[in-house]
Formats: C-alpha cells, structure tokens, sequence
C-alpha cells in the first residue's frame, strides 16, 4: 500500500514539473515572439526590436537623440511602444504646464512602478499627487529643514567622503567613484530623511542591504517600461518567474527594511526631530499621515528623489572635471583655497553653479519621463497624440539638439551658461532643459539638491586631483549607461586621487 501511494506521489510530481516545464517553454516562445514579431515594418520599429541601434550608438538614448535631431519637428514615434517621443521645448511645455490635466502619470505607468513606489508622489496623480506635494512644499521650503540637511552634508563631506578619498590617495588605490557618491548620498539621504545613520562609507565601505536591495529593485522595475508589450512582464509576474521573481524578492527586502525604519523612527520619538520622516509622521490632523504603508511609500520616494539622482551627476561630473582639467582648475581657483565654505559662500560660486548644470544638460540623472494622454490631443508640434498612449520628453536628447543649444551642443562648456561682465549664471527655461522637470511638477528638493553638489565639488577638487582610468578616461569615449529608473555607468567610474596642492578648507 505505501509503494502505491509513493508511486502516486512520484506521478504527481512528475506532472506538476512537466506542466511547469511546459509552461516556461511556452513562456519563452512568448517572449521570442513578442521581441521578433514585425509590430511594425518601419525601420525605426524593427531597429528597436532586433537591437540594431546598438551598432552604431552606445547608449539607446544616444539613438533617441539621433531621431530627434533628424526629425523636423523634433518628435518621433516608436509605434512599437505605442510611444510618442519628443525633444521640442513646446511640447514640454504644453505637457507640463498649459494642459497638464491631460497628461498625468496614469495609470499603465503607475502599474509599471507600483510594486516597487506604491502610492508615493512619484507615482501618482490626482488629489493624492497634491496632498503629499503640499506636505513636501512645506517640509523641503523650511529654513529649519534646509538648516539641518547642509549640516548634515558638510559633517558628512568633512567626516566620511574626504577620509575616504585620502585613503584612497595615500595608498595609490583605485576606487569606484560612483560607489563611493552611492554610499555617500545613501549615508546623507538617510539622515536627512529618516535620521538614521546606516554609516555606508565609512573606511571599510560595509554592504547596506536596503541600498542593495532598493538597486535591485531600481533596475527590475525599469526594465518591465522596456518591454515591446506589458503582457511580458505581467505573465512572468503571474508565473513568479525570472526578472519577476528576483523583483518580489528585492521589494520584500524594501518593505521589510522600511518597516523597521518606521518602527525605530516611532520608537526613538518624532515630535521633536527635524528629519523629514519625523516631520511627516508629526502632521497635525492628517490621520493617512500615521498609516505604515503610505509612510513605507514616502520612504522609497525619498530614496529615489534623494539618493541615485545626486550618485548620477556627481559621477558623471568628475567623468567630466577628468577630461577637462582646466574646468576643474576654474573651480578651485573660484572656491578660494582659505575661504570655508558655508552655505551663503556655496551659493554665491556662479561658475561651479554652470559647470554643474552643463553636466546635467549632457547627462541628467533621469534621462526621460514618461506621461500617457487621458484624452486625444495635438501637441503644439502637430503631433496628433491617442488617448491613453504614451507620450516622453527626453532630457538626455534634448542636451543634445542643436535647434536649443547651438552647432556645438556635444562640447562641455559651463560658460554657455554665464552671462554679463561678471559671469553670473543666467537660468535656462525648464522646458528647454527639463533635468529638474518643469511646470506643476518641478522637483521640489532643486535647491537641496544643488547645494549638496555644491558641497561635495568645491571640497573634492580643493583637496584632489581626479583621473579616471580605464575605457571611460580615454578622450571621446563615452559612458555606457544600465537600465535603471536613474542613470548609472556600466562598469562605475574607477578613478585614481591624488593631492591637489591646494588643500581644501573645512565646512562650516
């Protein structure tokens, strides 16, 4: 009798994996028909689905600007996607500011994100986007916040980036620089944010599971928007398989992490703290304001705001400041090698102000955003736009179009930015450089932001000397960019530090 029943068992299982295998095999000619299948016979479309772009540009968005700058109108159409790209400034405009109703998030691109964002400001429209921008408004346009958040970043450059990098200078080693602006912007998003300390870039450079985690997350969730069809993602979501499966995984661990954030923040008390969580946690009167789970989003949008967009442009600046010393000598000669750097002298460096924004016009940290069309309409182009389609505007190709930035749009030249016998910063308009977003939408952290950049800049190139080594310090060489919701080299950024001859002067 027990042979029998074994043998049953033995069946049942043979069944259950060969209907699994079945399954995936399926799965997998899915997968192939979805990516080879003509959708469209245009070669735009076909050159997208086979990866041909690949041959002839380094980065997919490199192939954007590429279209863009060909097109008349400066506006193109992946049929493949079901999306409308666009690199013209009126367009920008007309999408986030004249009939902004008309283009929100929505709700195809809420789902792309929502595992990993929930209901976070990042994720959402409507009365839920207003109320938590209203509460961001208010928290991030504080003396009192901005107060804290430069302390923090000035104790974190003196005490834990220029250690770091010293190390690495005494030694003759070879570090990652954009790990080390990772952990860095880690380290200070999460005080700032939570006051919590994960101590990421002290000396032994310890592994944070959350950042880990929320990478994972970050890269997983980026790569369901590059898919020909959501049906991919979607059945591998069902069938809790491949990319899908390592997703639920990496956002468990979020969740898990954030959870306790939460509960230790409510432990060590929030009335009188000035992080940002606390501050939130704190709201007079707003009940959703004390709920785990819209506290648990909050805490992956600051993350995401604070964190990986700061890493990008720091990275890719001293990418940058490598191939152009003499605008690294500038910047020094600027800071002043005896004058501290509080935040009114921060804020008083013109030139360091346009080095940093030509670095982003060249590679912003978030290189396009996506919105999809509640009702059909025509974009100030001509363009004729379905209702319920895809439309993007594409910071990176518009840093690269010669109708907004002239015939010599590819050169790195912060003093297109100056203005006057002084060489004061002139501000561009949002929408030919929408890096911070523009209109109803601009990034509410711009300023926060731009100070930290500030900070960490003026102090590195005080103290340092930084060369990049390796393909991405060869002249004319460009990044290879990953898939991710923010822009990260491939690779990182392996550098050598040396000792400026002129050393950097404390923080006050």
């Amino acid at each position: 009798m027990d042979a029998v029943e074994l043998s049953w068992g033995a069946r049942c299982v043979g069944l259950a994996f060969f209907v699994l295998s079945v399954l995936v095999v399926a799965l997998a000619a899915v997968l192939l028909l979805v990516r080879r299948w003509p959708w469209c016979s245009c070669h735009v479309c076909r050159t997208y689905l086979t990866g041909s772009w690949a041959k002839d540009f380094t980065n997919l968005g490199d192939w954007y600007a590429h279209l863009l700058r060909e097109s008349p109108t400066g506006t193109v159409h992946i049929h493949v996607l079901g999306c409308t790209v666009t690199a013209n400034p009126a367009n920008v405009e007309y999408m986030l500011k004249t009939n902004f109703e008309n283009f929100p998030k929505g709700k195809r691109f809420s789902a792309l994100l929502g595992d990993l964002l929930g209901g976070g400001i990042f994720n959402v429209d409507g009365d839920a986007w207003r109320h938590q921008r209203k509460m961001a408004s208010l928290e991030l346009g504080s003396v009192t916040v901005r107060s804290y958040a430069y302390k923090i970043v000035a104790h974190e450059v003196e005490t834990r980036l220029l250690p770091v990098l010293t190390d690495a200078a005494d030694k003759g080693k070879v570090v990652d620089l954009q790990d080390v602006f990772r952990r860095f912007a880690f380290d200070t998003i999460c005080k700032i944010s939570f006051g919590l300390d994960p101590g990421c870039l002290d000396l032994d450079m310890p592994m944070s599971d959350l950042a880990n985690a929320f990478d994972t997350a970050s890269r997983l969730s980026a790569m369901r928007g590059a898919a020909a069809s959501p049906l991919v993602w979607k059945m591998k979501r069902m069938l809790n398989i491949g990319s899908e499966r390592e997703l639920k995984k990496a956002i468990k661990l979020v969740d898990d992490l954030a959870s306790a954030m939460i509960l230790q923040r409510r432990k060590l008390g929030f009335e009188n703290s000035h992080d940002l969580l606390s501050r939130f946690m704190a709201s007079d009167g707003d009940v959703q304001a004390m709920d785990d789970k819209y506290l648990r989003d909050i805490v992956v949008s600051f993350l995401l705001a604070g964190r990986d967009t700061v890493a990008s442009a720091l990275t890719t600046l001293f990418l940058h400041l490598s191939k152009n010393p003499q605008v690294a000598a500038a910047i020094r000669a600027e800071a002043g090698g005896d004058k501290p750097s509080t935040y009114e002298h921060l804020k008083s460096l013109q030139y360091t102000h346009a080095v940093l924004y030509e670095n982003m016009r060249l590679f912003p940290p978030v290189q396009f955003d996506s919105k999809f069309s509640a009702a059909a309409d025509v974009l100030p182009d001509g363009t004729y736009v379905e209702g319920d389609s895809r439309v993007m505007y594409h910071p990176y190709a518009m840093g690269r179009m010669p109708s907004i930035w002239g015939a010599d749009y590819e050169a790195f030249r912060p003093d297109r930015w100056l203005t006057g016998a002084g060489g004061s910063f002139a501000p561009p308009s949002l929408y030919k450089y929408p890096v911070f977003q523009a209109g109803l939408r601009v990034c509410l952290g711009k300023e926060l932001a731009v100070t930290e950049m500030k900070a960490v800049s003026v102090a590195v190139v005080r103290a340092f000397d930084v060369e990049v080594v390796g393909e991405n310090g060869r002249s004319g060489w460009a990044p290879r960019f990953v898939a991710g919701l923010t822009a990260s080299i491939s690779g990182g950024l392996p550098v050598r530090i040396k000792r400026a001859s002129t050393s950097s002067a404390d923080f006050k």
